[in-house]
């Protein structure tokens, strides 16, 4: 009975042998089948140390090759703790802590974790590094402290272009800007060291380090020159100034041709080599005591590149699209034809009286030229209501009014419009003066290059070329033309009633001697009952062959000057033009043989009101 119990457990143990071995056997399957590639790659990472090596930034040119923003080298402090003796922990910890003035208490920590690696400082200049060098030197102490060659984003000119260029995080990652758009192409590939390490993250003899290369970006040449760009920056600036501009002003130079902007300013800038630093000083005195959230908006506020990011009213400026929409459609056929309209002060639209901003003194018989230079509403509410909202919304469409540009910048807005089917007479009487609808001023700049380049829609753009940082070899990137708007005959009629509202109408004070100038005029109000107003100049030069065409914008300028265009816009424009133009060398125009245009300032009584009659009646029949 005993021998059989004693057979009994030796069964037993031995299945429960079997048993274990089974057990083991599938968890070593296990580990090794399902759980390998994991686990090898967690013991990579663990008996590895790696230090990144970043890459040279491509550095961003002007068009004439000047730097606008390039990568300084520096270095970046980083330790191994485990590779710190416990004697000299401290010594180190002191040392890096007095160099590169950092709490000593938090440095300790750090040299005395169990970890592999530890950041100190990054990207110091090798003023700095060189003191360390030389303690290590001194005293004898260097395992596990390591200095690592490092980039730092430069910006030369600093304010210079701040709202096109952008800038870069402390990972020289491009945070807004062109920075941020061609971040791939400007960020390289980061190279690393790797050494491999002991359990107790000891190095592993001298021969197991690699060193893997970054591989630099790319450079981009932009289409903007500096020197436009300073010359737009100093006007703009005074203007604010002068006109107590409250909400700021933007400058918009553009070649009508190739889509290329030679200028894009937003006042104020902001310096680039310090992003995160607020640029007013009535903000910055309070800076200290705002939450987390109000800095955030205070600097969303400061980078944004109002010609692309914000929307306005642009008044009368738009009338240059109407023009070009009635002319184009033969719904007025000769240009100074006088007596062809007739401004009474106003004009009744379905039961909604619309006032010409001259209502006290109306302007009478006008031509088209006149009208255009006297910026008179009604003229071109009549147009409006001749072309009709389906054909107008056809030509909005045209003129790319309904869409974003595509201008190669992060964060462009578009317009704000009612649905066409939404427009009733009212809505298109306002749409006709450009009143009532929203748009940003690149999208402005570029419908109305569409003017200036013989009717072409072009796409506006800041990145004309890329240089390979390994080759050095420079790739063109080719202008984009997107479709026909008007005809070159139509768009020369326009630019030549432009060139008489400059020198007769309402841009008067754009003038430049010796240069034709073609323009615009507008005023609006900046939203509904806030007292506040948009003032404006679009124009172009020479007026035949445009080479630039130039958007002024002004917001809320509460000066003794007023809100006027003509008054506030025009005049920045001149100043602007008086000095880029010879910049260009743009051939100056012999003196012209003035035309005498008609002077029927008013018409009798009687044939102006059976104009409106006749208005009237046309209206009521549609």
């Amino acid at each position: 009975m005993a021998n059989l119990s004693s057979k009994k457990r030796m069964r037993n143990a031995l299945l429960s042998c079997v048993g274990l071995f089974s057990l083991l056997i599938v968890r070593i399957g296990y580990i090794q089948f399902i759980q390998g590639e994991e686990l090898q790659t967690l013991a990579y990472v663990q008996q590895t140390l790696d230090r990144k090596i970043n890459p040279n930034r491509g550095t961003i040119y002007d068009r004439n090759g000047v730097i606008l923003a390039k990568s300084a080298s520096v270095e970046t402090i980083t330790i191994n703790p485990t590779n710190i003796s416990k004697e000299n922990k401290e010594k180190v910890a002191k040392a890096l802590s007095d160099i590169f003035e950092l709490d000593y208490e938090k440095t300790l920590k750090k040299v005395n974790r169990k970890t592999s690696i530890e950041n100190i400082v990054k990207k110091v200049d090798k003023e700095k590094t060189d003191e360390l060098r030389k303690w290590m030197k001194e005293t004898g102490i260097t395992a596990g402290i390591n200095i690592d060659e490092d980039t730092k984003r430069y910006y030369p000119y600093e304010n210079l272009a701040s709202h096109i260029i952008g800038f870069t995080g402390s990972d020289n990652q491009g945070l807004d800007g062109i920075e941020a758009k061609y971040n791939d192409t400007l960020s390289g590939v980061q190279g690393k060291i790797t050494r491999t390490s002991d359990a107790s993250g000891g190095i592993i003899g001298t021969g197991n380090e690699e060193y893997i290369a970054a591989i630099d970006g790319d450079s981009v040449v932009l289409s903007i020159d500096s020197n436009i760009q300073s010359i737009a920056t100093k006007y703009l600036e005074e203007a604010c100034i002068d006109n107590v501009c409250t909400d700021g002003g933007v400058v918009v130079i553009m070649q009508p041709d190739t889509g290329d902007i030679l200028a894009m300013v937003t006042h104020p800038e902001y310096n680039l080599n310090a992003p995160f630093t607020i640029n007013s000083e009535e903000i910055k005195a309070s800076w200290d005591s705002l939450t987390q959230t109000d800095k955030n908006v205070y600097l969303q506020q400061m980078w944004r590149n109002k010609a692309i990011t914000d929307t306005y009213e642009p008044g009368s400026t738009f009338k240059l699209i109407t023009t070009s929409i009635a002319l184009q459609e033969g719904i007025v056929t000769e240009t100074d034809r006088a007596g062809e309209f007739c401004c009474t002060g106003g004009i009744d639209i379905a039961g909604t009286y619309i006032k010409c901003w001259r209502y006290y003194r109306p302007h009478g018989s006008e031509s088209l030229r006149q009208g255009l230079m006297n910026s008179c509403n009604p003229v071109f509410i009549g147009l409006g209501q001749k072309v009709g909202v389906q054909k107008y919304y056809e030509y909005l469409r045209k003129f790319g009014i309904l869409y974003k540009t595509g201008i190669d910048l992060p964060g462009e807005a578009g317009s704000i419009f009612l649905a066409e089917d939404k427009v009733g007479p009212v809505e298109l009487a306002t749409l006709s003066f450009g009143q009532r609808f929203e748009v940003t001023p690149i999208q402005l700049a570029t419908a109305i290059s569409s003017i200036a380049n013989g009717g072409k829609l072009i796409t506006p753009r800041f990145v004309k070329a890329t240089i390979d940082s390994e080759t050095g070899e420079k790739t063109e990137i080719a202008p984009v033309i997107k479709n026909d708007v008007i005809t070159e005959e139509t768009a020369a009629k326009v630019r030549n009633m432009m060139e008489s509202v400059v020198s007769e109408g309402t841009g008067k004070n754009a003038k430049v001697e010796g240069y034709s100038i073609g323009g615009k005029t507008g005023t609006s109000e900046d939203g509904v009952n806030t007292n506040k107003y948009v003032t404006s100049f679009m124009g172009l030069s020479p007026t035949e062959d445009p080479e630039i065409v130039i958007l002024v914008v002004l917001y809320n300028p509460t000066g003794e000057g007023g809100h006027q265009g003509g008054a506030v816009a025009a005049p920045v424009a001149g100043n602007i033009l008086s000095e880029v133009l010879p910049y260009l060398e743009t051939e100056k125009q012999e003196e012209k043989e003035k035309v005498t245009v008609p002077n029927i300032v008013r018409n009798d009584s009687k044939r102006c009101k059976k104009s409106i009659k006749r208005i009237r009646v046309r209206n009521k029949n549609k």
